[in-house]
């Protein structure tokens, strides 16, 4: 039995760490991100347009349905469904590109389909969540993402982007000097904050770990396997396929953390997002080992190594 079974909790701790220190960090990671981007990034998509449609194929339609599926079945509280949904619906992050270049996989498609999926998200996402939101807690009135806080969605991931890509444009040495750096600062940030947000509510964090890690876990290894063997059925070369398994397999969870808590207002509702974003880096190593022997080893793909 979950230790959420309310609709909504108004006495979790919301604190200035949470509200204001999870957007600054993953505002500083999609400012990261943009500073790898360029139009030709996007460009791409002509290049290669089977895996990039095949791909969001599976992001945007089978996870979904996926997920759907799976909550029912686990039968989680309704805030708890919701926020599965929402993790569902998180596009991929930058994470997916480390776990393709460890695994062979074809990073520039990695790239290519962060990029995409970050904007196609803007919409889907709020689509996605408010629909759960009428299926799971159809007596929420007020709860969703409205037009206003969809717009906060759009200046949290989308303009950091631009703003990344903006200065990659003007000062592209600049750029490639700072992206590391960019990237561990966040990271050390969003750790801080998260860290910080999990100890201030531990009381409802902890119970729900274990019931929890069960769904997420088997979510993220059902994502990476569709992401995988999806495309390889629609003849998507192996290296695509491995960039196609990552980039569905790990979404950005710090995103879905923060619509919920920032964007709608919910702790609750970030619990699956947290769990899976501290889980996610395990299954989906374990799972690179899995199907490396599947992927031919080429100059410029480097053997992951044991």
């Amino acid at each position: 039995m979950l230790a959420v079974d309310r609709p909504l909790c108004h006495d979790v701790r919301m604190s200035a760490l949470t509200t204001i220190g999870l957007p600054v960090a993953l505002g500083i990671i999609m400012f990261g991100l943009g500073l790898s981007l360029t139009p030709a990034d996007f460009a791409r998509v002509g290049k290669h347009p089977k895996a990039v449609l095949v791909a969001l194929a599976c992001q945007l339609v089978l996870l979904p349905a996926l997920c759907f599926g799976l909550v029912v079945l686990f039968r989680l509280p309704p805030i708890l469904a919701v926020g599965m949904v929402l993790l569902a619906a998180s596009p991929g992050g930058t994470t997916a590109n480390l776990y393709s270049h460890l695994f062979r996989g074809d990073v520039a498609l990695n790239v290519t389909l962060t990029a995409i999926n970050s904007i196609v998200a803007l919409f889907t996402l709020p689509l996605l969540t408010n629909l759960a939101i009428s299926i799971f807690l159809p007596e929420s009135e007020g709860l969703g993402i409205q037009f206003n806080k969809a717009v906060e969605v759009f200046l949290i991931v989308l303009v950091p982007v631009l703003l990344g890509m903006l200065v990659r444009r003007l000062w592209p040495r600049f750029a490639d000097r700072m992206n590391t750096p960019v990237r561990i600062g966040s990271m050390i940030i969003l750790a801080i904050v998260i860290v910080g947000a999990l100890v201030a509510n531990r009381d409802l964090f902890f119970p729900n770990l274990g019931a929890l890690a069960g769904i997420t876990v088997l979510f993220c290894a059902l994502s990476l396997t569709i992401g995988f063997f999806v495309p390889r059925l629609f003849r998507v070369e192996p290296r695509q396929a491995v960039a196609s398994a990552f980039e569905i397999g790990i979404h950005n969870a710090t995103l879905a953390i923060v619509i919920a808590q920032t964007v709608i207002g919910s702790v609750e509702m970030s619990l699956p997002a947290a769990i899976y974003g501290v889980l996610m880096f395990f299954v989906a190593l374990a799972f690179g080992f899995l199907i490396r022997g599947r992927v031919p080893v080429t100059k410029d793909a480097p053997a992951a190594t044991a």
